[in-house]
């Protein structure tokens, strides 16, 4: 089980990174049309920068939004162009039918794929078949259909063990921290988190409460006073 991060924002990420927790980040268009960039390519070499600062070395996942397979596949070279000097960039296409041939064509090319905003067991089973390195189930959307979003998840995670598929389920769409929790007991192999959600998982009114019993209780001397001797014994 490994939690990445869902941010394209520099500081959120830098956060995440000094606290060690973070496998992965993954990125989309609306999560970057919230950083207003100026310059798209420019943002994603600085978001590397801080990534091989702190020595990283897990997937980072840049969308294309090319509107036909040619045009995708074209984004994804310019990507990895612009960007490929990460290692660990993976580009992340949606499910369909027309989309399938990019994430096939990219496999080919040795370009590792993450199949989004997968919603259903078939679609992440074409995904990985196709030769998806990651597969994308987005909790919260599923939910919206009335669908049991747990449920998706644990077949499409028993069925890729138990055929001993490669391809990982990654669990997106987080809305509540308890989503987090839940896609993990659901057997997703990594959930991709928004920021805001990290520092609650962290948290619990009990662990406040007993800190604070421990504070009060704790005898020793502030930081930096000196401790008296202990008297000779005898």
């Amino acid at each position: 089980m490994k939690l990445f991060v869902d941010t394209a924002n520099l500081e959120e990420l830098e956060q995440s990174l000094q606290r060690g927790f973070a496998a992965g980040v993954t990125t989309n268009p609306s999560i970057l049309a919230r950083e207003r960039l100026d310059d798209f390519p420019a943002h994603v070499k600085r978001l590397i920068e801080l990534l091989l600062e702190y020595d990283f070395a897990g997937p980072l996942s840049l969308e294309v939004f090319g509107n036909t397979p040619a045009a995708m596949i074209r984004q994804a070279e310019e990507f990895v162009e612009q960007f490929g000097h990460y290692p660990q960039l993976n580009i992340k296409v949606p499910i369909g039918w027309d989309e399938l041939k990019v994430i096939a064509e990219l496999r080919r090319r040795d370009i590792a794929v993450n199949c989004t905003c997968c919603m259903a067991f078939n679609q992440a089973v074409m995904a990985a078949q196709a030769g998806a390195r990651y597969v994308s189930l987005f909790w919260g959307r599923i939910r919206d259909t009335g669908s049991d979003a747990a449920g998706v998840v644990r077949q499409v995670t028993d069925t890729f063990r138990r055929r001993n598929c490669a391809t990982e389920v990654i669990v997106g769409s987080i809305r509540h921290m308890a989503d987090v929790n839940e896609a993990i007991l659901a057997g997703a192999d990594i959930v991709t988190v928004p920021p805001q959600f990290l520092p609650q998982m962290c948290c619990h009114p009990k662990t406040d409460e007993v800190v604070r019993q421990f504070a009060g209780a704790c005898q020793w001397p502030a930081a930096g006073e000196i401790l008296e001797p202990l008297p000779a014994k005898g």
